[in-house]
């Protein structure tokens, strides 16, 4: 463990790319640890239909290969890299392919911005509006307002949501309260993306490549990834029921690594 660091007399510990570093490796851990915890809940489903019944078979059968569906999408190991990747590097020569997203039309709860279309790269439009605002609020009840607003029924909650336990490691890492800081600013940026798979029209995992600026004191980058199950609810995405997908490489955009990753670059249309 790194020993906190006073800067010129302040109370705010220095803010180096060391500490960022160990922000990475623990989001990876929370990730992987939510990963390792899958399970199938499709049993209790199939033991309520009528014995007998065709009619409550072919609602099984499709309700099992829908739900086995989405979480062997989610399950799926993603390619891995090395934690510092993540850090800003040396841009490639190489185009990266390029995923063009639709731009917000609306506002939304918790003033995420919302009015994506029900495809693909809405839900991961979404995705990004909503990572964006939470952890830019720079406050655990920032983001706990987020996911409460923006997860569906058996999806992520305030105590079990990777943004929440991200941000909780990065106030600690900075030596600030859950409340956050005056002298703490957050600026994130999604530029790059990936999506995963789809299982029907209502549903996707999408992947989301972010490159964050923090800074206490001092100016430090690094990027930090994040996909979601993403399921369509009325007139929106929202993050879906299940666990949390299998995490994907935090890699600094435009690298080399990023696009060995599989990652694209976003545009907006």
């Amino acid at each position: 463990m790194h020993r906190r660091r006073d800067v010129r007399g302040s109370a705010i510990p220095e803010w180096g790319s060391g500490r960022l570093l160990t922000l990475v490796v623990v989001a990876a851990l929370v990730a992987l640890a939510v990963l390792a915890g899958v399970v199938l809940a499709v049993v209790g489903v199939l033991s309520e239909e009528e014995p007998g019944s065709a009619d409550a078979a072919r609602q099984r059968d499709g309700l099992f290969t829908d739900t086995s569906s989405r979480d062997a999408l989610a399950a799926t190991p993603m390619p891995t890299a090395h934690p510092d990747d993540a850090l800003p590097g040396p841009v490639s020569r190489l185009a990266a392919a390029v995923l063009e997203l639709p731009r917000a039309t609306a506002g939304g709860p918790a003033d995420v911005p919302t009015g994506f279309p029900r495809t693909a790269e809405g839900a991961l439009a979404q995705l990004a509006a909503i990572d964006v605002t939470a952890m830019q609020t720079g406050s655990m009840d920032g983001v706990r307002r987020v996911i409460t607003e923006w997860a569906a029924p058996g999806g992520p909650t305030p105590q079990t949501w990777s943004g929440v336990a991200g941000m909780a490691s990065l106030l600690s890492a900075a030596g600030l309260p859950g409340a956050g800081s005056p002298q703490l600013a957050i600026v994130v940026r999604p530029v790059m993306g990936l999506i995963k798979g789809t299982v029907g029209p209502e549903f996707a995992v999408v992947c989301v490549n972010l490159e964050f600026t923090v800074t206490v004191e001092q100016t430090s980058r690094i990027a930090i990834a994040d996909c979601q199950r993403m399921a369509w609810a009325g007139d929106r995405w929202v993050i879906g029921a299940g666990l949390e997908p299998a995490p994907a490489p935090s890699v600094w955009p435009g690298t080399d690594a990023a696009i060995a990753a599989g990652w694209r670059d976003l545009r907006h249309v």
